[in-house]
């Protein structure tokens, strides 16, 4: 029989311990954001349809973007028991200069469409974790801003090739002047890709009042006071534009660019250059050839070509072909501190993130992307731990299986003939 007896107060005492309620509603919802997938719950309920739609829609039938995030969840970690993991060091030195963390913010266009901070806030919070801050030719904050918010950090500046070439090379001068250290040339936008949310959505800049837009807006009071009663939407290195986005985007990016061009810009920059947008191993030699510094695998986050390569599955044969060659960054799909360790181990020396970045400045301004790059940081951390790595030089393909789910019946020719003899 089991013995009972009346508590006593002081066995009480310790089980009735009140947490103070938090009455800042902002913290009190970002401290409840245990991962990026709240953040975007909290990001989709206080963000308009078009705006949340074009962070997180992609080209077509999203199927790019579906398969990259796949692609994540489709891995299988091998831990290394008893090693001591009481101290992790998640520092590197990726393109010339230090970094606190494997990962950095990817350039988005329009961002403060998003949330009214914008490009300083995703600035402001990459200068106080130590990693850098990527700016759109797209943004939404001038380059001078920029590296206002972020004055002793990493800025890097994202280059979309333009028709008027000399425009586009202001905006590289203007850059190298404001002390950016890495120029992104992103090679993978000839045209618009087909992203039919912002077409059903009727995204323009600025934005379009329809009585389907109000009614939307309704519960979302406090972006439209933001977006009413601060600085006009526009973009900050361009001229002003009304119209759709796709009609922007195919009037300024020049289907002409080819590697000549490619090369003469590289030769205007004095920092370091990375390529981005690279899909295959065979634009990933050439444009190594030419003597870049780096490359981004990546699909644009699936919002060119749908049914696109995968990065994180094309990442393994690329560092074994030329991780002695150039530095290979990774995006597309990563929505966690393990998506980031993932892609460390198999051979990327750096990842960046775009959507998780949006969703946290879209749930909370400059606090809620403090706490993006918190739960990174934690997630991050804690996988090393697990598998038994103190650092991110212990971590190699030992660390990491992809597990086939979209495996090729056959391989094409152009990949046959790539195939080591013997």
């Amino acid at each position: 029989m089991v013995q009972r007896r009346i508590p006593k107060v002081r066995d009480l005492a310790p089980l009735m311990q009140f947490k103070a309620p938090e009455l800042n509603g902002r913290k009190r919802r970002l401290d409840a954001a245990l991962n990026v997938e709240d953040l975007r719950t909290i990001a989709k309920r206080r963000t308009p349809k078009a705006a949340f739609d074009y962070t997180e829609g992609a080209a077509e039938k999203e199927l790019s973007l579906a398969r990259a995030r796949q692609a994540f969840e489709d891995i299988e970690f091998h831990p290394a028991i008893l090693r001591d993991v009481s101290a992790v060091d998640t520092s590197a030195t990726v393109l010339g200069g230090p970094v606190a963390l494997p990962f950095g913010i990817a350039p988005t266009g329009f961002t403060r469409m998003m949330q009214t901070e914008g490009e300083v806030a995703g600035a402001g919070a990459a200068g106080a974790a130590g990693i850098p801050f990527s700016l759109s030719t797209m943004g939404t904050a001038s380059i001078e801003d920029v590296a206002a918010a972020n004055p002793g950090g990493r800025n890097w500046f994202q280059l979309y090739m333009w028709k008027d070439r000399d425009r586009s090379m202001a905006l590289v001068d203007r850059a190298a002047k404001a002390g950016f250290d890495t120029l992104l040339v992103t090679v993978d936008v000839p045209v618009a890709g087909a992203r039919l949310r912002d077409t059903r959505n009727g995204m323009t800049i600025p934005p379009s009042l329809t009585p389907k837009t109000v009614i939307n807006a309704i519960p979302r009071p406090q972006w439209w006071i933001d977006f009413l009663t601060t600085e006009p939407l526009a973009f900050a290195s361009l001229d002003r534009w009304s119209g759709t986005v796709a009609d922007l985007l195919n009037t300024m990016f020049d289907p002409t660019v080819d590697f000549d061009d490619l090369r003469w810009v590289s030769e205007q920059w004095p920092g370091k250059v990375v390529v981005k947008g690279i899909q295959t191993l065979e634009d990933a030699r050439r444009v190594a050839d030419l003597g870049v510094d780096g490359i981004v695998l990546s699909n644009h986050g699936g919002r060119q070509l749908d049914r696109a390569p995968i990065p994180f599955h094309l990442l393994p044969e690329v560092a074994r072909e030329l991780g002695n060659d150039l530095e290979i960054v990774l995006d597309t799909g990563i929505m966690s501190g393990a998506d980031v360790v993932a892609a460390i181990a198999l051979g990327a020396d750096f990842t960046l993130v775009g959507r998780a970045y949006l969703y946290g400045l879209m749930a909370g301004g400059r606090e809620g992307v403090d706490r993006m790059i918190a739960i990174l940081t934690a997630e991050i951390t804690r996988t090393m731990r697990l598998l038994g790595v103190a650092s991110l030089d212990e971590l190699g393909p030992q660390h990491v299986t992809q597990l086939s789910r979209l495996a090729p019946l056959q391989r094409s020719a152009r990949a046959e003939s790539e195939r080591p003899v013997g």
